[in-house]
């Protein structure tokens, strides 16, 4: 079982769905990307690069989505702006009523912008 196998079926019944799923949209988008655990948490790592681009994780009081690009948070403040969004990280309070939408564009804005900032 991998690290992040692993750290799903460690996740609630309530949350392990929408965590399911949020992988797999990282797995389908990210493509060339290294899933590998860092931090605690699952990581998305270009060929290369010193540190991830995207990692999430299981919160006490929500899921946290981290948009670490600095480059693609800027180019969708728009569309950011009306949720929970700290420096980097997207806290997603109600896992039933997650944007995947908005998730699915963060990951292929993330994936075609090539290497770039990171916060």
């Amino acid at each position: 079982m991998s690290g992040v196998d692993a750290y799903l079926a460690a996740v609630p019944d309530a949350r392990r769905g929408a965590l399911t799923r949020l992988r797999e949209l990282c797995r389908a988008e990210l493509t060339g990307f290294e899933e590998v655990m860092a931090y605690g948490m699952p990581a998305y790592v270009r060929p290369g690069a010193p540190a991830g681009e995207i990692a999430w994780a299981n919160q006490k009081q929500y899921v946290s989505f981290y948009l670490l690009r600095t480059d693609v948070r800027d180019a969708f403040a728009d569309r950011l702006a009306g949720h929970d969004m700290g420096k980097g990280c997207l806290r997603l309070r109600h896992p039933d009523r997650i944007d995947f939408l908005l998730l699915r564009d963060l990951l292929r804005a993330t994936a075609a912008a090539g290497p770039g900032p990171v916060c």
